[in-house]
């Protein structure tokens, strides 16, 4: 690279589009429940860099540029989109996605030469011009980051951007006054998706050149108030980006002024929502960020001044850096005030449900309890009364520091379902009671292997293979206990199973190509059961075995037609040819007929006519993880 700077630029989870894009141009990162909004609408107002533009200009996907023109003030921000119909995942090569904004960016600079009022806007200071380049992403979705699509449109793109750069030149007359930046809202993982944090999908590159760029690693939210310097305009409001002073190719004055200008920014944010806390927090239980009290931040505003015009100037920016940090910080405190509250709330929550149907189980599944069919005793009314109390309070409490709906699910919930508990407490005590007979090496053994199984579920998020150790360890539990001499069927379908089972983590996560072995597979593995239940229907002779032996068939005839549909997309698409109509078409019939026969019939086939439609849902949606 011969002029201009490169580095990387980190992105945040969730790596998708909406939040990455909130983050390159207004300077903050949305909540992640943000993504389940939508595209085209903002869950709260935020400022932007094209809000604070003069003017500006943006080509790209309809779903991407409404986001920022609905939420701007006045109307200077210009959005250009093709039809939302050319976002084909399935299609041909989506370059054209690309071709498209680089054609009618060229065209629009040829119009600018002849409308005189068009060509004064574009000539204003202030301005930005914003090219959203789809065709990558769509071509990763589609073929993989390893296809000779994807590698095809990097270089559309590479000449696209030569060209753009060009005219850009030619129309300005090559005046060293327009600044760029290239990168990325996220990456991609090899299997052609993101949304993870895996690195390959949080680092992007980043590419600056053009008037006052001087370079490397930043965050994506950092950008933002690059761009703003860069054009001369007010800082987003809500940006906690710091501006990269690395990048920027001016005076030790102009940077000096510009850190301090990002640290007061940052630090209002702090003020405002330390102000917002405290107003909904009852003064006794308010607890403010120690480390950036009111004397510390007149304190360093103070010296930061008095640098600035003693022309201390990396005294300036050092000690800016230094309140950035602490008010970031601050704002993180404020942010997550209350997780430590609706943490203690939400595994309460959990805690309760969890005791209550082990409670149900024990009562209706085992011998440790007294007879269960004999009258359950009325509630107590005290029981009542104090939860009834309970819930009040803590209603009055949540109303008082204007909490959000959210709050009280997450600390009312806990109220009712502990009223269940404890409306069990004749179980409760038979438990105990039969807990304190049982001898000190057997409750021992009981807790280590609760205690191993609760290991072996949390290293499994680190290490898939604890899953497959885990199954093993199930594979062999029938042959420790009476089972094996009283149902060897039984429990040998258990291990085969779950030894079956076992295999499935020990698998790649994602490769390069689709593989749908595994999904026919499971589908077989469905026919092979339902077939099982059929003839178990057939030795039965009574008046409704015609009627669910019906519903059987209807099931293995939906099951049949959802791995025709998983194996005709994976072809269509493998060959380019979209997906066809009438795959859609079999697969919403298929999901929305699913016929469940529950009444009158043994319980395995219970069990298995209720899990048959969800089998169904799992073949049709194996389509969509395999290609994205």
């Amino acid at each position: 690279m011969h002029e201009g700077s490169w580095g990387i630029s980190h992105t945040r989870v969730p790596t998708e589009s909406r939040p990455g894009h909130v983050a390159l141009i207004a300077g903050f990162y949305e909540d992640v429940s943000a993504v389940a909004k939508g595209w085209k609408e903002n869950p709260v107002e935020f400022d932007s860099l094209f809000n604070e533009s003069k003017y500006t200009w943006s080509w790209g996907s309809p779903d991407i540029l409404p986001m920022f023109a609905k939420g701007a003030s006045g109307d200077h921000v210009y959005t250009y989109s093709y039809d939302a119909k050319r976002e084909d995942f399935g299609t041909h090569d989506a370059t054209k996605l690309d071709t498209w904004v680089f054609d009618n960016v060229k065209d629009f600079f040829h119009a600018a030469r002849k409308n005189q009022s068009l060509f004064s806007k574009v000539n204003e200071e202030k301005i930005v011009f914003f090219l959203h380049l789809l065709g990558i992403d769509t071509n990763g979705h589609a073929h993989r980051p390893s296809s000779r699509e994807y590698k095809d449109n990097i270089k559309k793109v590479d000449d696209g951007v030569k060209e753009i750069v060009s005219v850009f030149k030619q129309f300005y007359g090559n005046d060293g006054k327009t600044a760029f930046i290239f990168t990325s809202d996220h990456g991609m993982t090899d299997w052609g998706s993101h949304g993870a944090g895996h690195p390959s999908e949080t680092l992007t590159p980043l590419v600056t050149w053009g008037a006052g760029i001087k370079y490397p690693e930043i965050v994506s939210a950092d950008i933002a108030p690059l761009m703003a310097s860069l054009i001369g305009v007010p800082f987003p409001l809500n940006s906690v980006g710091r501006l990269p002073v690395d990048y920027l190719n001016g005076t030790d004055h102009f940077k000096a002024e510009s850190v301090f200008t990002n640290a007061v920014q940052i630090l209002e944010q702090f003020k405002v929502k330390m102000a917002q806390k405290k107003e909904v927090t009852l003064p006794f239980l308010f607890t403010p960020f120690k480390f950036l009290s009111d004397s510390e931040q007149l304190n360093i505003l103070r010296k930061a001044r008095s640098y600035i015009k003693q022309g201390k100037f990396d005294e300036v920016v050092s000690l800016c850096e230094e309140l950035i940090d602490l008010a970031l910080k601050g704002l993180s405190y404020y942010h997550t005030y209350d997780r430590f509250f609706l943490g203690i709330n939400v595994v309460i929550g959990f805690v309760g449900w969890t005791s209550y149907v082990s409670l149900l189980i024990i009562k209706s599944h085992s011998n440790l309890t007294r007879d269960v069919t004999k009258e359950v005793k009325k509630p107590s009314c005290l029981l009542l009364c104090s939860f009834g109390a309970i819930g009040i309070l803590v209603a009055v409490f949540l109303l008082i520091q204007a909490c959000p709906w959210t709050y009280y699910v997450y600390c009312l919930l806990p109220v009712p379902i502990w009223y269940a508990v404890l409306r069990q407490f004749q179980v409760i005590q038979d438990v105990v009671a039969s807990l304190l007979t049982f001898p000190l090496s057997r409750f021992v053994g009981f807790l280590l292997v609760f205690t191993l199984g609760i290991e072996v579920l949390v290293l499994s998020f680190f290490y898939r293979c604890m899953l497959t150790a885990g199954l093993i360890a199930f594979a062999g539990w029938p042959f420790l206990t009476q089972l094996w001499t009283q149902a060897k069927i039984t429990s040998l379908s258990w291990t085969f199973f779950s030894l079956l089972l076992a295999m499935f983590p020990l698998m790649p996560v994602v490769g390069r190509e689709p593989d749908i072995s595994l999904v026919m597979g499971a589908g077989l593995l469905v026919l092979l059961l339902s077939l099982f239940v059929v003839t178990s229907l057939i030795k039965r002779k009574n008046s409704l075995v015609k009627e669910e032996l019906l519903v059987h068939l209807l099931q293995m005839l939906s099951t049949v037609l959802s791995m025709y549909v998983v194996h005709s997309t994976h072809s269509s698409l493998f060959k380019k040819q979209g997906l066809p109509l009438m795959n859609q078409i079999v697969s919403w019939a298929t999901l929305g007929k699913q016929p469940v026969k529950l009444d009158g019939i043994m319980l395995h086939q219970k069990l298995f006519s209720f899990m048959s439609p969800i089998y169904l849902c799992y073949l049709l949606v194996a389509v969509l993880l395999g290609f994205h």
